[in-house]
């Protein structure tokens, strides 16, 4: 079973706010994901911050998303 995510927000250094349908709020570093694939598109800033959420995940303008699981595993726990 995975979480789903409710809010998104881009931050500076291509990090993004996540929050989880149980009120989890983590930081997800996109940075290892620049150089692969559709992603090596939102080095493009304006396109990053065009993140948003789209059924259960997110989604650039372009496309792209991430699944959830991967988004929960690979995040830190917000402060």
């Amino acid at each position: 079973m995975y979480l789903a995510i409710t809010d998104v927000k881009p931050l500076s250094d291509y990090q993004l706010l996540l929050t989880f349908e149980n009120g989890e709020k983590r930081i997800f570093d996109m940075k290892p994901y620049l150089n692969k694939g559709i992603f090596k598109e939102l080095k493009d800033k304006e396109k990053f911050r065009s993140v948003r959420v789209s059924f259960d995940s997110i989604e650039w303008s372009n496309q792209a998303d991430i699944d959830p699981e991967v988004l929960y595993e690979k995040s830190v726990k917000y402060q």
